[in-house]
């Protein structure tokens, strides 16, 4: 930080003879310049910081002596919660509140000693105001003395280290164990959106299409659907163009083709620096709102700071408390997702509708976020088991705190099972490209372990629209039937599908949307809360309604705009 003279040189003038009264130096008759460098003579001088240093009292001493100990520097915001605000006023005030006879404060007693001053600091996040003692003047505090010492600190000082001990009664634990399915999960997406190129809203799959995928999710809740997509996006398997989402074939190749071990850490690796994951807005029960510092967040600026005192903090291998965990978080590094210390310009909710402001509301934002880290996407991602109010680092969470190698555990893929009637049931063990690749020409079966898959004239013809014909299925089924002969009906059903869909025919009675111009149907079609209730496009004009769909298809036209003729 600053030395003295750079200090006074940044000080308003009219503390300049408030400065020099108390450090006993006569500027009367000199200018500006010369005050400078009087005082700083004087604040320099190791006999006269003693003498000031002896008008303090106890509890001023000890918020000095916290902050040098604190490396001389603290941020505005946490020195005021600890010590007290510091009124800033122009000469006319200064004259009448007298500020440096009658503190209100103790931050504002050392300040109008000139023993703190106020500065700016750069942080990766943003710039913060810091309370600091100026780096010569710490040369001459004596601050050996020890008045200080009955003062009782409000927090944990830098000779008494937090450590989370391990939880010694376990009998109440009914652990979650961690898995790593978010690769099973994140392999199905990819496959859904190979297929259908879903929609995007507000930034997240539309609500139509995450009802379409979430029956063949391992993990189907809504929090974890999203946190899902924002890794998609953040680990660059998909990209968003024209309000649609759509696979990067060859990131999304390389990452399929990988060991599981090696799709774990890409993904948690991705989701430690991914600016997409804004974490604080998936918390149940709060509501961000636009405006203010928080739309300059930078959600990986709070997760590498949490990350880093985690692996110093928590024990490795046992079970620790969450609240343990929180607490020490908020003693150590209460603003680690504000830099510059601010509780009161954001504009959060609660359920209720009020609004959570100034650092009483940090157990309901910063300490549930803490929560949602480590019971959300780090349970996800297979770096921690969970319990009531309990954690435990797995192998794969210790190397991500970077306390061990990144495991790499042997793997063998189970083989692919093809049964006569069609259907293919794939493993969570199996290669996930294989299981990519059986998804995009088969129907699909409800999430569970093998994924079950079946092989039918509506997953070929889908096939066919991506340049998968019947040949390419028939090659890859012998790749993995090991060249043992194709099930008859199976090859029956590739035979019959040879040179196109004309092999099968239905009976069907439908209703039948038509407009009277094609940019309707389009304008239709483009419309998520309509686009649920079709089917199959008949031509420019014309498209399917689903069956016992025409009533509700109605109003939604109605509430569209769009006027409906029955």
């Amino acid at each position: 930080m600053r030395n003295v003279n750079r200090t006074l040189q940044d000080t308003d003038r009219s503390l300049l003879p408030i400065l020099a009264k108390f450090w006993d130096v006569n500027v009367a008759g000199l200018d500006n310049d010369e005050r400078i460098t009087a005082l700083t003579d004087a604040m320099l001088d190791a006999e006269r910081a003693e003498r000031v240093w002896n008008t303090l009292d106890d509890a001023q001493r000890g918020a000095l002596q916290m902050l040098i100990g604190a490396g001389g520097k603290m941020p505005m915001a946490k020195f005021g919660r600890l010590f007290g605000e510091i009124r800033q006023m122009g000469t006319a005030k200064l004259e009448r509140e007298k500020p440096h006879e009658n503190p209100q404060s103790i931050a504002e007693a050392l300040f109008y000693r000139g023993l703190v001053s106020q500065g700016f600091e750069h942080t990766d996040a943003a710039p913060r105001v810091v309370i600091y003692v100026p780096d010569d003047m710490l040369r001459v505090l004596p601050i050996h003395q020890t008045g200080y010492s009955n003062l009782e600190a409000p927090e944990t000082g830098p000779d008494e280290p937090i450590t989370i001990e391990p939880l010694a009664d376990l009998d109440d634990i009914q652990p979650q164990p961690a898995s790593t399915s978010t690769v099973d999960d994140m392999t199905t997406l990819l496959a859904f959106v190979q297929l259908h190129s879903p929609f995007v809203t507000d930034g997240t799959l539309a609500e139509d299409d995450r009802a379409a995928l979430r029956p063949y999710l391992l993990g189907p809740e809504d929090d974890r659907l999203t946190f899902l997509f924002a890794l998609a996006l953040s680990a660059d398997l998909v990209e968003i163009q024209t309000g649609r989402v759509y696979t990067k074939r060859a990131e999304t190749r390389r990452w399929l083709s990988a060991g599981r071990a090696v799709q774990v850490r890409e993904l948690a690796e991705r989701w430690h620096e991914s600016h997409v994951c804004r974490d604080l807005w998936h918390i149940p029960g709060l509501h961000p709102e636009p405006g203010g510092e928080l739309d300059d967040y930078d959600p990986a600026a709070p997760r590498d700071a949490v990350f880093g005192l985690m692996g110093a903090l928590v024990p490795r291998q046992e079970w620790w408390s969450l609240d343990d965990f929180i607490e020490a978080i908020k003693i150590l590094e209460p603003d680690f997702q504000r830099p510059g210390g601010d509780y009161e310009s954001w504009y959060i909710r609660n359920d209720a509708g009020d609004y959570l402001k100034g650092f009483e509301s940090w157990d309901a934002i910063e300490g549930a976020l803490l929560e949602y880290y480590v019971t959300g996407p780090m349970h996800w991602l297979g770096l921690v088991d969970r319990a009531e109010d309990a954690a435990r680092l797995t192998a794969y969470g210790r190397a991500f705190l970077g306390q061990i190698p990144w495991p790499q555990p042997p793997e063998q893929d189970d083989k692919i099972i093809v049964q006569p009637d069609g259907t293919l049931l794939v493993s969570r063990k199996a290669s996930r490209v294989d299981r990519f690749q059986v998804a995009r020409f088969t129907s699909w079966g409800a999430a569970s372990d093998p994924y079950p898959y079946k092989l039918d004239g509506e997953g070929i013809q889908r096939a066919a629209e991506q340049g998968i014909n019947t040949g390419h299925i028939a090659n890859f089924l012998s790749r993995v039937l090991e060249d043992k002969p194709i099930p008859p009906a199976i090859a029956g059903l590739l035979e019959n599908w040879r040179g196109g869909p004309s092999a099968v025919v239905s009976l069907e009675q439908l209703a039948v949307l038509r407009t009277t111009a094609p940019e309707t149907m389009d304008k239709i079609l483009d419309t998520p809360g309509i686009r649920r209730y079709l089917g199959a496009r008949l031509g420019p004009m014309a498209v399917i309604v689903r069956g016992d769909q025409r009533d509700a298809l109605r109003d939604a036209l109605g509430e569209h705009g769009f006027q409906v003729d029955l």
